[in-house]
């Protein structure tokens, strides 16, 4: 990708990002309660958002830069492989339809903001409670990574080099969170997704024109592949298994996130939620096409210093300055809301799952929220060291590895909800041996998301994650029984 500053691609970009900078301070007034401001209102808005505010901020921080950088990247890379995203899509769906309206009365009966709390309010453990926690803020930190990631392509196709357009983009993130909290990329995100959708819908449409149509497309993809000996544009057998049980791994993870859980709380009612399981899956047909931007960068013969740079080399290669530009824009906006999010969500356990549990259990409900808002830079912070000074090879590794550790606290946090009998013990049991295995093989497969099983004869391939919450299942299973046994002697 040429380095070469585009000035008018760098003017429209600026341009966009200065409105939604004055769109995130702006609502800090947005409405803004009478009452002093507290940890429900900076972080969850009130719980007052309704379907359509709903549906931008839940859909604004699930389809995310990993969305729209890491996805064409993966296709590019190993071809058809990469459309997990869509079926996982399809899958988390139904389970939000069930399980996020139990999990939002839940917490509106008791004023639970975090999942931790509600897993401390259904087997009062305080050591269950902290281990989700941490699990929490840990599995978030490579996801806002991610974002950054994004921001940084987008500011390399631009010709912007160095790290300092990536921390004056962040310090501008960090103050308008701090400053209106979850309102900031609730508003913003009406801005980002409809940017995100005209910039697809042009890609798809022009790019293919100027590369001989969708079967020349394909046939360059699949030659490519042939060429280098790996992937293709079909699965092949041997990755059937592996491609469900990321899909399904994923789903499962999903909306264990403290992101995606502060835009289930933030909603208005449990139908809120119900209406947007049903309108969500609209931006899984924005999630297949972007998907195939990794196919066209083999028809373009792109030339790559990195496969997250295939969809921004396509747009400044094939596309005017300007519109480049407003697609540059669009994905660098499309990183700072989900980051916006996720700090936050982070921010709120550490408040209230740390320093209330811990620190001040007296503390009042304002200086939470400025509890809060510092954890929120500092959360920040530490996403922007580890984009610097800890690169990775595929953008879509973090976020996989971040899923894999989240996934493990779904037993805590949904079960609970709906299985009355399980003990604490049990449950932590199965989280902690989850979390060690789930991560002892992701460090012997060399920071990779999928596990090579063999059981004498027998061998798969799996998602990492979802095989670390089968053992999760029987550990926690087996220690219920023995616990449950051995209470009745």
């Amino acid at each position: 990708m040429t380095t070469k500053p585009d000035y008018v691609a760098i003017g429209i970009f600026v341009a966009f990002f200065l409105l939604v900078t004055v769109m995130g301070f702006w609502a800090a007034r947005w409405n803004r309660p009478s009452q002093t401001a507290n940890l429900d209102e900076w972080g969850l808005g009130g719980r007052r958002f309704g379907t359509w505010i709903t549906w931008f901020l839940v859909g604004g921080d699930f389809y995310t830069a990993y969305t729209i950088i890491a996805v064409p990247a993966l296709v590019y890379a190993v071809g058809a492989y990469g459309f997990f995203a869509l079926p996982y899509t399809i899958i988390v769906y139904p389970f939000v339809f069930a399980v996020m309206p139990v999990l939002w009365r839940t917490a509106k009966q008791h004023g639970y903001i975090t999942a931790a709390d509600v897993v401390y309010g259904n087997y009062g453990s305080r050591v269950l409670e902290l281990a989700v926690a941490l699990t929490a803020v840990v599995a978030t930190m490579p996801y806002i990574a991610l974002q950054l990631v994004g921001m940084a392509s987008v500011l390399t196709a631009l010709g912007l080099s160095g790290e300092i357009p990536l921390i004056i983009a962040f310090i501008v993130l960090a103050v308008y969170t701090y400053s209106s909290g979850i309102r900031a990329p609730a508003l913003i995100a009406f801005v980002k997704d409809i940017m995100i959708y005209i910039a697809v819908i042009a890609a798809v449409a022009v790019i293919p024109s100027k590369l001989g149509g969708y079967g020349a497309v394909f046939a360059a993809a699949d030659d490519a592949f042939k060429a280098k000996g790996a992937g293709g544009i079909l699965l092949k057998p041997d990755q059937f298994v592996p491609y469900a049980s990321l899909a399904l791994g994923s789903a499962l993870a999903a909306f264990m996130y403290p992101h995606t859980l502060t835009g289930v709380f933030a909603s208005k009612s449990g139908d809120t939620i119900r209406r947007n399981a049903m309108l969500l899956p609209a931006y899984t047909l924005l999630l297949g096409l972007l998907a195939l931007l990794g196919y066209m960068g083999h028809a373009a013969h792109l030339t790559l210093a990195s496969n997250n740079d295939v969809v921004p080399t396509l747009f400044r290669t094939l596309f005017p300055s300007w519109f480049a530009g407003f697609a540059f824009a669009a994905i660098g906006i499309g990183a700072l809301v989900p980051a916006a999010v996720m700090s936050i969500g982070a921010a709120n356990v550490f408040t209230r799952n740390f320093w209330k549990a811990y620190v001040n259990p007296s503390i009042s409900p304002e200086s939470e929220a400025k509890v809060a808002k510092m954890a929120s830079l500092i959360v920040k912070v530490g996403a922007l060291v580890a984009i610097l000074y800890l690169p990775t090879h595929f953008a879509l590794d973090l976020q996989l590895l971040g899923g894999m550790w989240i996934l493990q606290t779904l037993p805590a946090v949904v079960f609970g909800l709906f299985l009355h009998r399980l003990k604490a013990s049990s449950l932590l049991a199965g989280l902690l041996v989850g979390l060690a295995s789930g991560t002892w093989f992701i460090a012997s497969d060399g920071l990779k998301p999928i596990h090579h099983l063999v059981l004498g004869s027998f061998s798969v391939s799996l998602y990492t994650g979802l095989l670390a919450l089968v053992i999760n299942l029987v550990v926690l299973g087996v220690v219920h029984l023995a616990t449950s046994l051995g209470g009745k002697r």
